[in-house]
C-alpha cells in the first residue's frame, strides 16, 4: 500500500465511515428501494438530491471493500476488531495482543488502510 499524507480531519472523516460501513450499505439498500419505489416524481430536486448521496454513498463504499478485501488476514482482523465490532472493547494494545503484533505494528497499519481507502475515494 502506498502511504499518502491526508489531513487529519480526512483521517477522522475515513475512520467513519469504515466504522458506519454497514449501515452505509443498508442505508444504500434502503435509498435505492426509495428510488425504485418512487410513485410520482414529485419534486426533481429531491430525486437528484437522492442519486447524488446513493452515489456518494457507493464510492465510498466500494473503496472500502476495494481496500479491505484485498488486505492480509491480521490486518482485515484490525479493521474488524477496530471498526466493526461494537461495543469496542479493546484498546490498541488489546487489538494488537490479538493480532500477535505490538501497538506501534497495529497503529501503522491503521494509518496505511486509512491512507489507502481516501486515495482511492480521492480524498486528501
Amino acid at each position: 500500500m502506498s502511504q499518502i499524507k491526508i489531513k487529519k480531519g480526512t483521517f477522522h472523516h475515513v475512520e467513519s465511515e469504515l466504522a458506519a460501513y454497514h449501515e452505509t450499505r443498508k442505508e444504500i439498500v434502503r435509498v435505492k428501494n426509495e428510488l425504485l419505489n418512487e410513485k410520482s416524481p414529485g419534486c426533481p430536486g429531491t430525486m437528484i438530491m437522492k442519486h447524488r448521496q446513493l452515489e456518494q454513498m457507493q464510492m465510498i463504499v466500494d473503496a472500502i471493500e476495494g481496500v479491505v478485501f484485498r488486505l492480509t488476514p491480521d490486518k482485515q482482523e484490525l479493521v474488524k476488531l477496530r471498526y466493526w465490532t461494537n461495543p469496542q472493547l479493546l484498546t490498541w494494545d488489546g487489538i494488537a495482543h490479538r493480532l500477535f503484533c505490538n501497538r506501534t505494528t497495529a497503529i501503522r497499519w491503521r494509518d496505511e488502510i486509512v491512507a489507502a481507502v481516501a486515495e482511492r475515494i480521492g480524498w486528501r
